[in-house]
């Protein structure tokens, strides 16, 4: 197996995350060398303002500088190093300052990525291990649920159809449960109605262009599909093995959505699966997941750890999903 060494970089509305992997180009097959997150939340007040924030702008730098010494310790080659942009900085007006100071830390152009190009990464990256010994049926939904976006994607070994709409986790938040600069703890019924309704909005939307109601297996995506994963689990601590390609039922998604929306800020911290920086926007995100299956009827989701960060680092290494970048 001949493997070529990459470092990609999956820079969103809420994270931004380092894989640093040896991959095959040829099979896909991949060993992560160094995998890891911060919460940085690029997008605040995106939504609202249409820039990004110096304070956001300098938490993503911050991080940038982090995994620049990363790289260079594994010695990957410029050439081989990708850095993908998503929903905040695509909305941004001042999306040139972010650039600018990815260049100067990493030495690498952020692509900005449309949806359609963010739907094929993530497809490539989610669908890559489910070939064979999982039982499970074709075609796929992939659902990618972000801070600003939600990607649908529906396929069998490549894309058929796919859409990019404005709701995730951190969007649905600002826009619905924080008034006055301050989250609404917990939401009231009325907020969670409203909340509900834009998200049903979207759905009927991306509903247009992918037939969701053709999918016999729905996979679910990033952080707060994870997140709501590992609480039906009741971890005792957050355990990417124990996540990676569990079956969440709807009853189970349905009961932790119920819990996590009608939870304070303090009980939601003292989840011990919770990241620190997902506490106050997890019930938004748990949401759209639960609306997403009640609208298609897949009565379980298919949890991947591997996302649009792995399908970003096959690209690196021209394998799947190199067309996209």
């Amino acid at each position: 197996m001949t493997t070529t060494r990459v470092a990609a970089v999956d820079c969103g509305t809420n994270s931004i995350r380092l894989l640093v992997a040896d991959v095959d180009p040829a099979t896909g097959a991949m060993k992560d060398l160094d995998r890891r997150m911060r919460i940085v939340r690029l997008g605040q007040g995106v939504d609202r303002t249409g820039r990004l924030a110096p304070e956001a702008l300098e938490r993503t730098f911050a991080a940038c500088r982090e995994y620049a010494e990363v790289i260079r310790q594994f010695g990957v080659p410029a050439e081989r190093i990708r850095f993908v942009a998503t929903s905040a900085s695509r909305d941004a007006e001042n999306r040139d300052d972010f650039v600018r100071g990815v260049v100067d830390l990493l030495g690498v152009e952020p692509v900005v990525i449309t949806g359609d190009q963010e739907a094929a990464l993530s497809f490539a990256g989610a669908t890559g291990e489910l070939t064979g010994g999982h039982g499970l049926l074709t075609p796929y939904l992939v659902v990618d649920i972000g801070g600003g976006s939600t990607e649908f994607v529906l396929g069998s070994d490549a894309v058929t159809a796919a859409r990019s709409v404005d709701i995730g986790c951190v969007r649905m938040t600002e826009r619905h449960i924080v008034r006055d600069g301050r989250p609404v703890d917990p939401p009231t019924p009325e907020i969670v109605a409203a909340m509900t309704a834009d998200i049903d909005a979207a759905l009927a939307q991306a509903s247009e262009t992918v037939p969701m109601d053709r999918a016999r297996t729905l996979v679910g995506l990033a952080g707060s599909v994870t997140t709501v994963a590992a609480v039906a689990l009741d971890l005792p601590a957050y355990d990417p093995v124990a996540i990676h390609h569990a079956r969440i039922g709807l009853p189970q998604v349905r009961a932790v959505t119920e819990r996590l929306l009608a939870a304070t800020h303090a009980e939601r911290a003292a989840i011990a699966v919770m990241h620190e920086g997902r506490v106050d926007v997890i019930g938004a995100g748990a949401l759209i997941l639960l609306r997403i299956m009640e609208r298609t009827g897949a009565q379980e989701v298919v949890v991947s750890e591997h996302d649009i960060l792995d399908g970003i680092a096959l690209a690196a290494a021209g394998g799947p999903g190199r067309k996209a970048l």
